[in-house]
């Protein structure tokens, strides 16, 4: 039995599950999500509680039984509370400010980055350095603030670029002049 797939994930007030053939929608105070349910793994609603089961113990149902359960409360926790995951921008004269649908992003280049926020996701910029990705669905979130890290990943001689909030760059000891 699958360690994680056997919790049952709790539904928070104000959250709505529904479950039609394979796909399960969570409706909450943030939004709406949905998953397709792979075939050979059964949602079952209860009272304020979800369950994952598997009928058969073959390998592609309990590689999926954990996953399912982990997916559904991840989205559980979307629609109620929401993902944020925060990046900063280090180096001198680097920058970044919204301007309407575009992240725009000056971190060394010659001309500036613009980078087209997808729908579902917030970003907010504070002190020019500091950039908040937040929205309901964990992997989108993820991947935005992945994408937007991309652009100019921190170097490990002075540490200038974008990185993760709480990251730690390794460093490397630069040339020694003389002998």
């Amino acid at each position: 039995m699958s360690r994680i797939g056997k919790i049952p994930v709790e539904i928070p007030a104000g959250v709505k599950i529904s479950c039609d053939k394979d796909i399960v929608s969570v409706e909450g105070p943030k939004g709406r999500l949905s998953l397709e349910v792979p075939k050979g793994i059964d949602v079952i609603l209860g009272e304020r509680v979800v369950e994952v089961k598997r009928p058969s113990d073959g390998r592609r149902e309990r590689s999926y039984h954990g996953l399912v359960r982990t997916l559904i409360a991840n989205m559980v926790r979307g629609v109620s509370s929401g993902f944020e995951k925060n990046l900063e921008i280090a180096g001198v004269g680097y920058r970044a400010e919204v301007a309407g649908k575009n992240l725009k992003l000056i971190v060394g280049f010659s001309a500036p980055i613009e980078y087209a926020i997808p729908d579902g996701i917030q970003i907010k910029v504070d002190k020019l350095v500091n950039i908040a990705v937040s929205g309901i669905d964990k992997q989108m979130v993820g991947r935005v603030a992945a994408e937007i890290r991309s652009l100019k990943k921190p170097e490990p001689y002075k540490g200038k670029g974008i990185k993760y909030s709480g990251e730690h760059i390794r460093r490397k000891v630069g040339k020694s002049v003389g002998a």
